[in-house]
């Protein structure tokens, strides 16, 4: 009992800090808890989850994911200028933003996994390539082409109620994170090359090809985000995604996963998702600068790490 509460209360922290905040940031709004405004929370957090997703998923193994802005950008970018070309190109802008982000990811992957090369500098190189390509592809001005109707629909549209696609998106793709953890040969060995690899090789899974299949996921997860927020904006933007890396590592630390790898529930990620949100929307009722936000994210990943390695070598 005492070890599993031990477990969870990353995310019992992270829950009642949502709390704190929603207090907080009613001290400040009168409308900060009205059912329309956290609504309205909960479907900017659904962008931030589609991306935190893939992210928890290369940090479980062990890894890192610098290349989620640029390729958030690239998915954005090319289902849009899939809508160019007719109503065929509409109805495959969304896939096709989905297979450049898993494409250029499993390139990373690659890299990662056979070639031993670190994640850190693979990944960062391919943020890079994906820079460089995109800014070939607009000649470094903004992107002209527009969202297809299908992608405003998916980030934009009400299906069920008063309730935004963007929430039902996250909500599958969560329920299908949480499945593939908890219930397939895959998670497990997802979380058995987070706590050592060779181990994990040496019980028989084949984890070169788990690992570079962990980071097409991501990357496919990232260009899906992407495709959310150009429908949502109506076009793509030129560095659309540079917000996003420090959150999508911050929700997933916060929500309790191991950022040395092998222990996570999906959850907590939940919780820091919309713990990243709130603290994003207080900091703007505030009214304090970018800069200063990326500072508090920046320090809560160097606190958090700094705890995390402290419990390892503890344990």
């Amino acid at each position: 009992m005492l070890l599993h509460l031990r477990a969870n209360l990353p995310i019992v922290i992270s829950f009642a800090c949502i709390i704190l905040l929603l207090l907080l940031g009613s001290l400040y709004s009168e409308n900060f808890l009205s059912p329309d405004y956290l609504i309205q929370q909960l479907k900017v957090a659904s962008f931030l989850g589609v991306i935190a997703t893939g992210m928890m998923l290369i940090i479980l193994m062990g890894q890192i994911d610098l290349s989620v802005p640029w390729l958030l950008t690239t998915g954005a970018m090319m289902a849009s200028a899939a809508t160019a070309f007719g109503p065929a190109g509409e109805f495959l802008a969304v896939p096709f933003g989905v297979f450049c982000g898993f494409a250029m990811g499993m390139v990373s992957g690659v890299g990662v996994a056979y070639l031993r090369i670190p994640a850190m500098i693979v990944t960062l190189a391919m943020n890079v390539i994906a820079q460089g390509l995109m800014v070939a592809y607009t000649g470094g001005f903004s992107p002209s082409d527009t969202a297809s109707s299908g992608m405003r629909y998916l980030a934009t549209g009400n299906l069920i109620g008063g309730v935004p696609n963007a929430i039902l998106v996250w909500i599958g793709i969560g329920a299908l994170a949480v499945f593939v953890l908890n219930r397939t040969t895959f998670g497990r060995a997802v979380y058995a090359i987070g706590n050592r690899e060779s181990a994990a090789f040496l019980s028989g899974a084949a984890t070169q090809r788990l690992m570079m299949f962990g980071f097409g996921i991501s990357g496919a997860l990232a260009a899906f985000g992407g495709v959310l927020l150009a429908g949502y904006a109506g076009k793509a933007a030129q560095s659309m995604g540079d917000a996003y890396l420090l959150p999508s590592i911050a929700a997933v630390v916060l929500g309790g996963t191991s950022i040395l790898g092998g222990r996570g529930n999906y959850l907590g990620t939940v919780a820091g998702v919309i713990l990243v949100t709130l603290l994003q929307s207080i900091l703007s009722v505030m009214q304090i600068a970018e800069f200063g936000r990326q500072i508090i994210y920046g320090l809560v990943i160097v606190t958090m790490l700094l705890l995390y390695g402290r419990e390892r070598a503890l344990r």
